[in-house]
């Protein structure tokens, strides 16, 4: 689908009231968009590389606390965690998008395709939590509650990661994956400015960043640094609803924001375009947009990272 209808479509969809949008969204989704043949894998992939992350830096997350920034449609990522060995992950998304059909399928896909998830953790799979798993989905009716009690996952939603319902000191780790480029930087830094709060002395942020054009991601037309071109005023035109809002921010944007809340950057992993599309920036082949003019081309052309930073003492 071009990216300028799939625009309009989000659009005048967010125009509707809340709980009409939400249904009427979902069945574009269902039909039409990625929901039609959910793949447990990849997001279960992003709770075992969070895993790794934390590992790398000398923590053993086992019987931690986790914070999920933006549930989305099934909680993997909560789910991976407990796979693993977490004590409890608390997520929390703006939208109630969570859907008890779709935690259905995924299980029916776990269970169809266990020697497939069972390399995907290796080692790091808790396998008694595991068997628990599969027992449970030979449920004929399982439940989301009951779901969410076995994975011990705490879901609030609509929530506001801004303002929430915890003591300070109370998690270990603060999460997201593919979330804060979907979030305004005002707000972004009020979510990890209580994340401050919360989390524990020497606790981590551990986060998935994407940078690219996500309309790039079904319409292959146009590149991942298709929206750089746009100013804010003519990008607003097209994504700036509940569904596909992206701020743009690029990776020195990120850094200085995670700096700005008194953060150290413990580890930064970028990833690149390919380097046809990097040439095309620094040739100045590629109308950018006065806004990002001024940015470097190796900046520009970072399409994603995980960033793992700690609060300073």
């Amino acid at each position: 689908m071009h990216w300028k209808l799939k625009a309009a479509i989000q659009n005048g969809v967010s125009l509707l009231p809340s709980s009409a949008s939400y249904a009427a969204y979902y069945w574009i989704q269902k039909r039409f968009g990625g929901l039609n043949s959910l793949n447990p894998m990849s997001r279960l992939n992003a709770g075992v590389a969070t895993w790794r992350l934390i590992l790398q830096q000398g923590y053993d997350p086992t019987g931690k606390i986790f914070l999920e920034v933006g549930t989305g449609r099934v909680p993997f990522l909560p789910l991976a965690y407990w796979l693993m060995g977490a004590e409890k992950t608390i997520t929390i998304d703006l939208n109630p998008y969570m859907k008890s059909e779709l935690i259905v399928d995924s299980l029916i896909r776990i269970k169809e395709n266990q020697k497939e998830i069972l390399n995907l953790f290796g080692l790091l799979i808790n396998r008694k939590r595991f068997d628990k798993l599969l027992e449970f989905c030979d449920n004929a009716q399982p439940t989301k509650a009951e779901f969410l009690d076995l994975c011990q996952i705490d879901y609030i939603a609509p929530g506001d990661a801004t303002s929430i319902p915890l003591p300070n000191n109370s998690i270990d780790f603060h999460t997201s994956y593919t979330v804060l480029e979907h979030i305004p930087q005002e707000i972004l830094k009020k979510i990890l400015e209580e994340g401050n709060r919360i989390i524990k002395n020497n606790g981590l942020f551990v986060h998935r960043i994407d940078y690219s054009d996500h309309f790039s991601h079904s319409d292959k037309s146009i590149s991942a640094i298709n929206f750089l071109q746009y100013s804010d005023a003519e990008w607003r035109k097209y994504a700036d609803n509940r569904y596909m809002y992206m701020n743009r921010l690029r990776h020195d944007d990120f850094i200085n924001l995670f700096e700005s809340v008194e953060h150290r950057i413990v580890k930064s992993q970028s990833y690149l375009l390919e380097e046809r599309l990097r040439q095309l920036v620094e040739r100045g082949d590629f109308p950018l947009a006065q806004k990002f003019s001024s940015k470097p081309a190796e900046i520009l052309a970072i399409t994603g990272a995980w960033m793992v930073t700690q609060q300073k003492c």
